[in-house]
């Protein structure tokens, strides 16, 4: 599991860790530190080592190693937090390795809002990305109406994860 937010100890990143419990998958991001620089510098080549030093490599490598990336995450101003942004960003330096993989993924978020267009953004932005790197989806967890974990508890969306983990 890919958990990037500033509040780890939050919403989106335990009902994660819930669903992907059900998996036994290894979870990464929550402590890994990735370089805030998001040039696209290219230096690597594509596919070379990075030039940035920090824990990228780790993260590629898990990545490499598995059979799913399950991507959880507040949904901040209709988008993923800028800290996972900042690890799919870094996706573009063995974007041909990820796209050979044809990985399972799955999105896990949570929101304040509870309109009908809440993750409208987010959704979208998944769904290219899904395509993109040729991911094969295997679930959605949209919470809406999420704003603190006492919601998220009451909420049947932290349960609807846990499915979506063991079905898988």
């Amino acid at each position: 599991m890919v958990a990037r937010t500033p509040r780890e100890s939050r919403n989106a990143p335990r009902m994660g860790i819930r669903g992907v419990s059900a998996l036994a998958f290894p979870q990464i991001g929550h402590k890994k530190r990735i370089g805030e620089d998001r040039r696209c510098c290219m230096r690597c080549g594509y596919e070379g080592p990075c030039v940035q030093k920090d824990d990228n490599e780790i993260v590629r490598r898990t990545l490499l190693d598995t059979d799913m990336v399950v991507f959880a995450t507040p949904l901040y101003y209709y988008g993923m937090s800028a800290q996972l942004k900042t690890v799919i960003d870094r996706f573009c330096a063995y974007n041909s390795s990820l796209n050979s993989r044809h990985l399972k993924s799955a999105l896990l978020t949570v929101a304040w809002n509870a309109d009908d267009r809440t993750f409208d953004a987010l959704e979208a932005n998944y769904k290219t990305l899904v395509r993109y790197i040729n991911f094969n989806d295997m679930g959605m967890v949209l919470g809406c109406g999420c704003g603190s974990p006492s919601m998220t508890r009451r909420s049947g969306y932290p349960e609807k994860a846990y499915q979506l983990g063991r079905k898988l």
